[in-house]
């Protein structure tokens, strides 16, 4: 096992290597940059930049250095900690975004036990009592779930909230809190103010958890070892949970991979539309200004939890089904 979760995070370290070369790609892709979108704007004011002026912007922010020695800077800077220096904020982008991305990790750790806690007991009733009352109503609720974009549920929160009760649910805090330290507090009014975000997020993932579930559970009740268990005069829920629910969880384990992506994804939207102060606003603004420096840490940042969910996917079914750490064939 030790070998497998070294060969794992190896590949997870290669894999970050490429996502960082790729996410510095794709923000360089627009035309122009910062300097560019900040000197039209200037001239569509009626302000007149000299190219002495512009030269020097040029060389504050390296946009005069070729790509390659503007990736390695930036690279560089990630592996120590040095996030670059927003061009829009002026400021550091460590300094700009440090409390978005704690309350990031906050959501979507959240989310991910929201989506687990509620998906597994759901799959594994729905599964053992096919075809029930209980069965229809929550595969119909599992459907609307993933039909449902995240966005649109936050739309609809949000306007039946304030239909209702006459209150707003955007935000991550008490208005109060907004721009004080961190305390007690405020740390429970995040905590307050996170069951309807964690709702809207992970409602697709708990839909598709659950229905994978579902199916993997219905397809080992079916085996033979089942049959016997029963003509054995085992209990019903010591036939289920015995070995099924074990080996039902394989496929469910690996969907920690995909999910994560799913759940981040959906977050940024979500984020905007409820005005959470998460990266999400944060990296839309980033990529309308071309601030490559935000928008690049951000990504980054996104991609670390898609492949750390990806990792641990991989050590998780390695623990599960020997098969897979053994590379799939018989170790002699």
């Amino acid at each position: 096992m030790t070998g497998y979760a070294v060969r794992r995070c190896g590949f997870a370290l290669l894999m970050l290597v490429v996502t960082s070369v790729l996410v510095f790609a794709i923000i360089q892709l627009p035309p122009g940059d910062y300097l560019s979108a900040y000197i039209a704007d200037l001239e569509a004011q009626g302000e007149t930049v000299p190219e002495s002026r512009i030269a020097f912007l040029r060389e504050r922010y390296g946009l005069d250095l070729p790509l390659y020695e503007r990736y390695w800077i930036w690279a560089s800077g990630l592996v120590v900690g040095d996030l670059g220096f927003s061009f829009e904020h002026e400021t550091p982008v460590a300094d700009l975004i440090g409390d978005s991305f704690a309350l990031t990790l906050v959501v979507n750790a959240a989310t991910v036990l929201f989506v687990y806690v509620v998906a597994f007991p759901i799959g594994v009733y729905t599964g053992a009592r096919q075809y029930s009352l209980g069965d229809y109503g929550f595969s119909l609720l599992s459907y609307l779930g993933v039909a449902t974009p995240n966005f649109l549920l936050a739309l609809i929160f949000l306007y039946f909230a304030n239909l209702w009760f006459g209150v707003s649910i955007g935000g991550l805090m008490a208005p109060e809190y907004l721009d004080q330290a961190w305390s007690l507090a405020k740390v429970g009014s995040v905590l307050a103010h996170l069951a309807v975000p964690v709702l809207i997020i992970g409602t697709a993932g708990t839909a598709e958890i659950t229905r994978t579930l579902r199916a993997n559970l219905l397809e080992e009740l079916s085996k033979p070892y089942v049959t016997t268990a029963r003509a054995k005069g085992l209990s019903e829920r010591r036939v289920i949970l015995k070995y099924p629910v074990r080996a039902a969880l394989g496929p469910m384990v690996a969907d920690i991979g995909s999910l994560l992506p799913r759940l981040v994804s959906g977050s940024v939207i979500v984020s905007a539309v409820m005005s959470l102060p998460t990266i999400g606003p944060l990296l839309l603004r980033a990529l309308q200004a071309q601030d490559y420096n935000v928008a690049g840490a951000i990504l980054m940042f996104l991609a670390v939890l898609i492949v750390i969910g990806m990792l641990i996917s991989d050590l998780l079914l390695g623990l599960l089904d020997p098969r897979i750490r053994l590379g799939g064939g018989a170790t002699r």
